[in-house]
């Protein structure tokens, strides 16, 4: 595909700089500036192309962004994360609070599954026990695993799933949490939050996918020695 401007929002800390691709859910980096946010963005551009692959969804051969928001960052977004515990719309970009149409819901709930698609994936290649971080910490895989599950659990509240945290070795449960959550990103809006103090969907299929793939790429890394 040929070379187009990508949107990016920026969520902005005295310390940290949070920087998502608005059209590629889980497409996310951070850094200690914007311009450090930025440049990790395009770091990770090949490890996010399989991700569009995967979904059938054609991806810039070439990356330049365009910083369309600038929005100041809070608790989360200071921690190297998208920002969702301050009040709705507050935590999110304009962009996300805009129509829906059916081809836009296909496109970001193909994602997602994507994204999740390439969780399993990596998950079933990476051995029980991960290496280390620098000072000794970091989850091993299967609580990797069940801290993503028990996360998609929460935010599946706030659109309006309320289901049990499946055991993460309960397939069955594990894809009714999933296709709920599908039918709901999946579905047209209007752009308002789906739930009285929910989120919209745009936001959703970021905050999911991001969380989703930091994680599967984390595992990645330290699956190998």
């Amino acid at each position: 595909m040929a070379s187009r401007r990508i949107a990016v929002c920026l969520e902005v800390t005295p310390k940290m700089s949070f920087a998502s691709a608005l059209d590629w859910p889980g497409w996310c980096r951070a850094g200690r500036d914007e311009g450090a946010a930025l440049e990790a963005l395009t770091s990770y551009s090949e490890r996010y192309a399989p991700v569009a692959e995967q979904a059938r969804v054609s991806f810039p051969s070439t990356v330049a962004f365009d910083v369309v928001e600038r929005v100041p960052g809070g608790p989360t977004s200071a921690f190297a994360a998208p920002e969702c515990r301050r009040p709705f719309p507050q935590m999110t970009a304009e962009a996300e609070r805009v129509e829906v149409t059916p081809a836009a819901a296909r496109r970001l709930v193909g994602l997602v599954a994507a994204a999740w698609a390439t969780f399993d994936e990596i998950a079933a290649a990476s051995p029980a026990e991960l290496r280390k971080g620098p000072r000794g910490g970091g989850r091993d895989r299967d609580k990797l695993i069940d801290h993503v599950i028990g996360a998609e659990t929460a935010y599946a509240r706030k659109l309006g799933v309320k289901l049990k945290q499946p055991a993460i070795d309960d397939i069955a449960a594990i894809e009714e949490l999933r296709e709920a959550i599908a039918a709901v990103v999946g579905a047209p809006s209007g752009g308002s939050p789906v739930v009285p103090n929910g989120w919209t969907t745009r936001y959703a299929a970021r905050r999911i996918a991001w969380h989703v793939l930091e994680h599967a790429w984390e595992m990645q890394d330290r699956a190998e020695s």
